[in-house]
């Protein structure tokens, strides 16, 4: 019929000497996904939900996961970037609700038992015991 197609890796086209050719090569930048932390939010729902941020975060990384299974990359890593930040505020807000929790049992427990001392030494005092 007289066309001929190129083979890959072969000389082009007949007459043309059959050796190396010319290869281009393209760079593929395969990027890692946008995360989208939904474990950590899920985490932060039902282990600490202070001021409802673990539900925020669980929202918008749910939103980073469909952004990112309809292939917008970019909207991805807005709402991923957004939950990380709210799961971030959750655990600092949950660590100083701890903090303060501890804090307060400990001068309560300390309170009672110097008001029980206290007491009982009087009691001792007075009745000679």
């Amino acid at each position: 019929s007289g066309h001929y197609e190129p083979f890959p890796l072969q000389g082009g086209y007949p007459g043309q000497p059959a050796g190396p050719s010319v290869v281009q090569h393209t760079v593929v930048n395969i990027s890692e996904p946008p995360k989208d932390h939904i474990i950590w939010s899920i985490c932060t729902l039902f282990y600490g939900n202070p001021c409802c941020l673990g539900l925020a975060a669980l929202i918008y990384s749910v939103k980073a996961r469909d952004r990112k299974m309809v292939g917008d990359l970019d909207g991805a890593k807005n709402y991923g970037t957004t939950a990380c930040r709210i799961n971030t505020a959750a655990v600092i807000l949950i660590c100083l609700i701890v903090i303060l929790i501890i804090i307060s049992v400990s001068v309560s427990a300390y309170q009672t038992a110097a008001a029980y001392d206290h007491y009982s030494y009087n009691y001792n005092n007075r009745y000679g015991k």
